[in-house]
């Protein structure tokens, strides 16, 4: 698990309530977390405050689930990439100090920096638009990560790699340029990022349940992590500390959280031009270690995830409402909850998956939606029809089937996401997502649907194809054949069918994805790459 950004995930509108009305946001917002816990998808602690008054403030689940012990209101937890956040603001103190500027070039901070790094800036590390390959990302990653390793030993991985663009042309998220930025933190104070973050943030804070995690330290109230295998929760696999450092590698709790964000946004920690730097946004959304969502309301916010944690942090400066939710199981639930607890504090109405009613509508206008809808240049939407049935599958993800709500309006049941299509002139021109709290807009570019067609291979040539092939240390992708179907069995998912689309290139029906078998001279297979969407990755035969 690695430790990306949850970005723009809380949509909301501003009340003020009633008591009435007050207690029965509550008893929602309860509600709603309470379902993911019982479907086995959230465990861990949420806090919803308007400026100081906590509105909720609760605990569900196991803080370990071998000795079932509960999750507290003050239970520690990893959060993840949260901590860029206490990186930039750390990079944003030292600059106010005069011992660095956001626009010096990284190599004079970083005496080891190649000639490739020449145009990079502390700014481009902080808003990841540096073009430095993301260290996690990368093959050795999996296997590296269970080893204390010293920081320069960590940036000797992706010091030498090409960038992957120019520096400030895009935006993409990098765990590489928050790795330099804690070298820097520590060059520049003579403090390593530990005891840096410890002195001049969490003690003038107050912030006592915050810190550095160990992985031999005892840490009184901290939580095990735990992630999904199937239908079971395993212990999350082991990552030593040392390895996140300024990307990732603190610690914290709900109220302290709340401590922060009080503290930061009143202009307790950083000056006024320094925290306008911190919250304006450079590329994609993307400001220092913050991600920035305008529209109906602005929101500051930002996401973690790390081996058994997931965790999403918001607030919403015009309302001064502030969402923590940390959980010790690796999912989407935080995210999903601060969406939603976000809208019902400022006076929406939440609808689960489960309440939604669905209708039947007509095929004649179900078809008028197939073809192809592009929610970014990389990720497509294909809308299909399988009988009388509504099918959507967005680049690199399973198939879901879609129930309408309305004629134009359609609910997916594996995942709190609607769809509402959209007509311009008599013709369907767009589809909008709802997911989040957030409406993502996606052009319709085709009314068809790209469809790969099967061939039949004899048993015989599929043979050759059956073995254990890893992807990275702990996950293989065992391929089988049972009778004459090719079978795939990733580690700790359900089987899927492969069919052949060339005499090496099988794709699934299921998840919109491909494999690619490779072999020697001698005609034995050594090899397998592996698209799905975004993702290209070659796993060695065992």
């Amino acid at each position: 698990m690695h430790w990306t950004a949850f970005r723009g995930v809380i949509a909301a509108a501003a009340l003020v309530l009633s008591a009435v009305c007050h207690a029965q946001a509550i008893e929602r917002m309860d509600q709603i977390v309470q379902h993911l816990v019982d479907g086995k998808q959230f465990m861990g602690s949420v806090l919803v405050a308007r400026a100081d008054q906590i509105v909720l403030h609760k605990a569900y689940g196991s803080a370990n689930l071998e000795w079932d012990i509960a999750n507290t209101p003050t239970t520690k937890y990893r959060i993840g990439s949260i901590t860029k956040q206490f990186t930039s603001a750390s990079i944003l103190l030292l600059e106010e100090r005069g011992k660095l500027k956001l626009d010096d070039p990284v190599k004079k901070h970083f005496a080891e920096a190649p000639a490739a790094w020449d145009s990079v800036t502390l700014e481009h590390l902080l808003t990841h638009t540096s073009g430095i390959p993301n260290f996690t990302s990368l093959p050795e990653y999996e296997k590296l990560k269970q080893f204390q390793t010293p920081l320069t030993d960590l940036i000797g991985l992706f010091k030498n790699k090409p960038l992957e663009f120019a520096p400030g042309d895009k935006m993409a998220y990098s765990n590489s340029g928050y790795l330099l930025l804690g070298y820097v933190i520590e060059k520049a104070s003579g403090m390593s990022y530990a005891d840096f973050v410890q002195t001049n943030i969490f003690t003038p804070l107050g912030m006592k349940d915050s810190g550095y995690d160990s992985n031999a330290s005892i840490i009184p109230r901290r939580a095990a992590g735990y992630t999904r295998s199937g239908e079971s929760l395993v212990n999350a696999d082991f990552v030593h500390m040392s390895i996140p450092h300024a990307a990732g590698g603190l610690y914290s709790t709900t109220e302290d959280l709340l401590r922060w964000q009080r503290q930061l946004y009143g202009g307790k920690l950083l000056s006024d031009a320094s925290l306008t730097k911190m919250t304006t946004p450079f590329k994609n959304d993307y400001a220092l270690g913050l991600a920035v969502q305008t529209g109906k309301r602005k929101m500051y916010s930002h996401g973690g995830g790390i081996e058994g944690f997931n965790t999403l942090l918001a607030y919403y400066p015009d309302t001064q409402v502030s969402v923590v939710a940390l959980a010790n199981l690796n999912g989407g639930a935080p995210a999903e909850i601060a969406a939603k607890l976000g809208s019902l504090a400022h006076g929406e109405t939440i609808t689960l998956t489960h309440e939604r009613k669905e209708i039947a509508v007509p095929r004649a206008v179900l078809e008028r939606y197939v073809g192809t809808y592009a929610l970014s240049p990389q990720v497509n939407v294909m809308v299909t029809l399988d009988g009388d049935q509504l099918v959507t599958q967005v680049s690199g993800q399973i198939r879901a089937a879609a129930f309408a709500e309305s004629p134009t309006r359609f609910f997916l049941k594996i995942v709190d996401a609607q769809w509402e299509f959209v007509e311009t002139d008599g013709k369907v021109t767009h589809v909008v997502l709802h997911q989040g709290g957030r409406e993502t807009k996606a052009q319709r570019t085709s009314d068809t649907v790209a469809v790969k067609r099967e061939i039949t291979l004899p048993t015989d040539a599929l043979k050759k194809f059956v073995g254990t092939y890893q992807l990275r240390p702990g996950f293989d992708l065992v391929i089988k054949l049972e009778g004459e179907q090719l079978v795939l069995n990733p580690t700790g998912q359900n089987s899927d069918r492969l069919y052949a689309e060339s005499a090496d290139t099988f794709f699934s029906k299921v998840v919109d994805a491909s494999i690619q078998f490779h072999g020697n001279d001698q005609g034995e297979i050594t090899h397998l790459t592996l698209n799905q969407g975004q993702f290209k990755g070659d796993a060695r035969k065992k």
